[in-house]
């Protein structure tokens, strides 16, 4: 039996004065409290390790930043201008140019005339400082879609390694999978750095991307086991305010470095200042006690109690030993995903919930990218507009659960993205109304990105729940992968890519309502706990609801 303890030497209460059951209570929020100091330090260190992801996700878009570019100017022409020179000599583009043999400068407004042939390019000058993966690697005219392909081995990786991280997380813990995932993922940086060779480039981007992702989900998932309560919604939430702020930060440093190579190392070698964290941190309590190593959740619970100024309930270790026996037994894998009517449920709907969620929000983010022309001032904007989505989902969160908040931004999105097909089809002079729109879709869906990983991380128990959200992040990863070639669409017709986003949104928004509520309620450490709770009646789920009120 759990015995309840009171929390009021909590260093920020919550204003919840509503007396919790026995029932309502888990051991490690009991013993330290929901939040104190101890877990602001540690949820706030954690939620630093984003930056360092966001950078090496968003990098590409000043690695393989656009410049003008033109055919090389040969020996003896060195000293034409540009803009005459692509004029004279490049009539079909950048990939073709004039056989410029026997032709002196005089000649060159007269190409044309001349009948010259169109031959190949095989060099390249580009404006600007510094070099670019473009530039570099030649990756231009027959050689363009490398670069989409580097990137699709960049999202490829992240959709394996979401689950295969997820599967080492829970079995060998949050902060093992986190340090060691943020080690490679500095090392693998500082080596990209120096690629010799296109080839290298890519296939160390796929496995950045592969371990990119366990850094992320593996110090989320840590975050929101280090409170409780009211406090694992801002916890979770929380967690993202550091991804907006490094995309400003890249924008700046992508400014000041415009060769690749340079920025690259300058994102790369700040992971090795994480590493000093492995001192700081603590493992999961909560996975460890599901793994039943209660003298190992002893020694961080005295941490904590102390931090929080704290005296541990005199019987803790007794109340420490259930989990022990119960947990000691149940091995899990990927399949227990599907194990039980519930779990299937659960997983399937989730699968259709990440897939939806990051086709709308990238697929906007790519339709709206282009506000101003200049990319370091929009890397600037798609920060900045994130950073009220993501406040605002921590009060809808804390008045109206989980469930109701992300079915309803997703639907909202979704229809806001609807009502853009007809006023398209009707008039072309009210672009206006069709970017209010598809931005008021954005803020919904980015209010929806930050809700879902908290309600898929509180729906799966403790046990399975890194497995559980990196099998999730799959789904995500295929939708990814979807987004460019979604804008292709518009070949068949104009609204297509526009209808299939609402739809999608739509569709996940309503897929949102046949899950069960979580609320504020303990994380379920079991599998067993957490079909018993999927179980429970409809005045339950309601009473969660209200205690986050």
């Amino acid at each position: 039996m759990v015995l309840c303890w009171t929390t009021d030497k909590e260093y920020f209460p919550m204003s919840n004065t509503k007396k919790k059951t026995a029932e309502d209570e888990d051991v490690v929020s009991t013993a330290i409290g929901e939040f104190g100091r101890w877990q602001l330090l540690m949820t706030f260190l954690l939620s630093l390790f984003n930056i360092p992801c966001t950078w090496h996700i968003f990098v590409p878009t000043f690695h393989a930043a656009e410049r003008d570019m033109w055919c090389a100017r040969t020996e003896g022409f060195m000293d034409v201008e540009p803009s005459l020179w692509k004029n004279y000599t490049q009539p079909e583009g950048l990939c073709k140019i004039y056989d410029l043999t026997g032709i002196t400068q005089d000649d060159l407004p007269y190409l044309a005339a001349k009948n010259k042939e169109l031959v190949s390019c095989t060099e390249w000058e580009f404006e600007g400082e510094g070099n670019t993966i473009i530039s570099e690697f030649d990756l231009v005219c027959d050689r363009k879609t490398l670069n989409n392909i580097s990137e699709m081995m960049f999202l490829g990786g992240v959709a394996i390694g979401g689950l295969v991280c997820g599967i080492l997380s829970d079995k060998y813990g949050r902060k093992r999978t986190l340090m060691a995932s943020v080690l490679l993922q500095t090392i693998l940086g500082v080596v990209i750095s120096f690629a010799p060779w296109f080839q290298m480039y890519f296939i160390l981007r796929a496995a950045l991307g592969f371990i990119s992702v366990s850094v992320v989900f593996s110090g989320f998932v840590l975050s929101i086991e280090l409170v409780g309560g009211n406090w694992r919604t801002v916890a979770g939430i929380s967690y993202l305010f550091p991804v907006s702020l490094s995309y400003m930060i890249i924008a700046g440093m992508g400014w000041l470095l415009r060769d690749w190579r340079q920025l690259q190392l300058a994102i790369s070698l700040p992971g090795f200042i994480f590493l000093i964290l492995w001192w700081v941190l603590p493992e999961s309590p909560r996975w460890l006690l599901a793994m039943g190593r209660t003298n190992e959740v002893m020694i961080i619970l005295q941490k904590a109690a102390k931090w929080n100024r704290k005296e541990l309930p005199v019987n803790i270790d007794k109340q420490l030993l259930p989990c022990e026996t119960e947990c000691d037994t149940e091995s899990v894998n990927v399949m227990d995903l599907f194990k039980t009517r519930q779990m299937r449920k659960k997983t399937l709907l989730l699968f259709v919930i990440w897939f939806s969620v990051y086709l709308v929000y990238y697929g906007l983010v790519l339709n709206l990218g282009n506000i101003g022309g200049d990319l370091y001032i929009n890397s600037v904007l798609s920060g900045a507009v994130e950073i009220p989505a993501v406040a605002l989902s921590i009060v809808i969160l804390l008045k109206g659960g989980r469930r109701w908040p992300l079915g309803l931004t997703m639907m909202l999105s979704g229809v806001a993205c609807a009502c853009t097909v007809p006023i398209d089809l009707v008039s072309h002079n009210l672009q206006w109304i069709i970017t209010t729109l598809a931005m008021i879709s954005r803020f919904s869906i980015s209010s929806s990105n930050a809700i879902m990983p908290v309600f898929t991380a509180e729906l799966y128990p403790t046990i399975i729940r890194n497995i559980g959200v990196g099998a999730s992040n799959v789904s995500a990863g295929i939708a990814l992968m979807l987004v460019p070639y979604l804008w292709e669409m518009a070949n068949i017709h104009q609204c297509v890519p526009m209808s299939i986003i609402a739809g999608c949104g739509i569709i996940g928004g309503i897929c949102v309502l046949f899950l069960p509520e979580t609320g504020s309620g303990p994380l379920k450490d079991t599998i067993k706990e957490a079909e018993c709770e999927s179980r429970s009646s409809d005045s339950s789920e309601i009473k969660r609801i209200n205690n986050n009120s």
